[in-house]
């Protein structure tokens, strides 16, 4: 840290304004002040040094005691703001800060928002401590700013959303590692349970977790943020019912005479083809998870990035490229660095649990296993989820991850509350989903499938925190599992494997 005094400060400001290209002012807790010729000032009053900004709306003015730190395209002053309180502002180039300072000047802009709503919402609470810095050992992202507060021998943990599309629901995850890691290091505090800040137009993603978490493992408050600048406690009612659609299940549409089938059965006869039902009515045919072709009524599509109407005389450059694929994205491959090899390893883990569910668990009927069904919107959610039945009638949900994801439980919690909803209400048999089996309305049944090594290490303490009715199974492969699902481990719950 530097300690240049208010004269030093003044040059280093001019140095950085001479240079920028697209300068910027910003306070912790407000929005950031383009710094435009006639949009600023600098000036001596007595010993004091000021700096003065405004905009159409807004007016801020601070004194200037030092410099912080000095960098190409940024500039961190130590102020004092009215009244004697110690503080800091940045100014930023946007033209050469880029985007990790961009986010961090952002971050700070949220954290002291989130101050701000800690004191409205909890006035007879002392803020203990309020961070936005990344704790890598504890895996707590610094997009998520977040504070221990405490009344006596209280504590409670809060954790704060930023407003991007997307972030709410990670806030969930991020909340009870933050929960958990103070109740660790608190050990003089009871740190009752863990509040969460959510902007309104993200709450709904985070908020219909909280039921299924356990209310005798923590206390959950939850409060949804504007855009103002205000927040509200939430109220599970202000959301309804969870939002999910079970359509009929598709049966396939080809024509067992149609040339289609005819020419299906002929590619399906190569050893390495699978034949996936999607739940459209069209026929998937993939090796080890990658389609190269795509069966409907109308006819057969085949190709990689592309899709291409195949013909009578295709037959051949369709066989070829099954062959092709079924020779580089092979467990014993000579080159593991080929694209082919690499690129989507949960379809390719998903292919192994399809064809060895019996190895996985000897419960689950072998078939049929459906995709994501009921789907869930938002893209690509990077993980696989299957629903299976066991031989008695129970569904169970399989969440496929091939790789370290900290979400993974929460993912996971998210289609299975919605294949719970439709299961009480009897629609997977109303709507024709394993048929000649009497499904329970029960429960279902919650697997979380990865390699054994591939777990986030969070993965047990989230788990800690679901609801106790959730009966969750880990189960861990070994790291060759491309060469056929070998099961290392089996737990339940937030059990440590053995």
């Amino acid at each position: 840290m530097r300690a240049e005094g208010p004269a030093e400060a003044e040059a280093a400001i001019r140095r950085f304004l001479s240079s920028a290209r697209q300068p910027v002012l910003v306070e912790p807790g407000e929005n950031q002040f383009p710094l435009e010729e006639s949009s600023y000032s600098l000036e001596w009053r007595g010993s004091r040094f000021l700096v003065e900004v405004w905009d159409e709306t807004r007016n801020l003015a601070r004194r200037v005691t030092g410099v912080r730190d000095e960098r190409p395209g940024k500039l961190e002053l130590t102020i004092e703001r009215f009244g004697g309180e110690q503080g800091r502002i940045l100014l930023l180039d946007l033209s050469r800060s880029g985007r990790a300072e961009e986010r961090r000047g952002a971050r700070l802009v949220w954290r002291e928002e989130f101050r701000r709503s800690l004191h409205r919402q909890f006035p007879d609470w002392r803020i203990a401590g309020l961070s936005s810095e990344p704790n890598l050992e504890e895996s707590l992202s610094p997009a998520y700013p977040r504070a221990l507060i405490r009344n006596g021998t209280t504590g409670r943990a809060a954790i704060f959303s930023p407003p991007e599309a997307g972030a709410a629901a990670g806030a969930v995850t991020f909340g009870l590692v933050w929960l958990d890691y103070l109740r660790r290091r608190e050990r003089r505090l009871a740190i009752e349970g863990l509040a969460l800040f959510v902007p309104q137009a993200e709450a709904r993603a985070a908020y219909l977790r909280l039921p299924f978490l356990n209310p005798r493992a923590a206390r959950f408050d939850a409060f949804v943020y504007t855009a103002e600048g205000y927040e509200d406690r939430f109220d599970p009612a202000d959301y309804g019912n969870l939002e999910t659609e079970l359509e009929t299940a598709a049966t396939p549409l080809l024509d067992r005479a149609s040339p289609v089938a005819a020419a299906v059965a002929r590619i399906s006869d190569l050893p390495f083809v699978e034949k996936i039902a999607r739940n459209d009515g069209a026929l998937s045919l993939r090796v080890r998870g990658i389609e190269f072709a795509r069966a409907t009524r109308s006819g057969l599509l085949y190709g990689l990035e592309r899709k291409t109407v195949a013909r009578e005389a295709s037959l051949p450059e369709v066989e070829a490229l099954a062959r092709e694929l079924a020779r580089l994205r092979t467990a014993g491959a000579p080159d593991r660095a080929t694209p082919l090899w690499r690129q989507q390893p949960e379809a390719w883990l998903e292919s192994e649990v399809r064809a060895h569910l019996g190895a996985i668990d000897p419960s689950l009927c072998p078939e049929p296993v459906y995709g994501q069904v009921p789907a869930i919107a938002g893209g690509d959610r990077g993980v696989i989820d299957l629903l299976a039945a066991g031989r008695d009638g129970r569904l169970a949900v399989l969440e496929l991850k091939a790789s370290e994801d900290i979400h993974l439980p929460l993912q996971a919690l998210d289609y299975w509350m919605r294949v719970r909803w439709h299961a009480e209400h009897g629609e997977f048999s109303r709507k024709g989903y394993f048929p000649g089996l009497t499904l329970r309305q029960e429960w279902p049944r919650l697997l979380l499938i990865a390699p054994a090594l591939s777990f986030h290490p969070k993965t047990e303490t989230i788990l800690r925190y679901f609801a106790p009715e959730i009966e969750v199974e880990r189960i861990g492969l070994g790291v060759e599992w491309r060469q056929g699902p070998r099961v290392m481990f089996r737990v339940q719950g937030d059990r440590q494997p053995v």
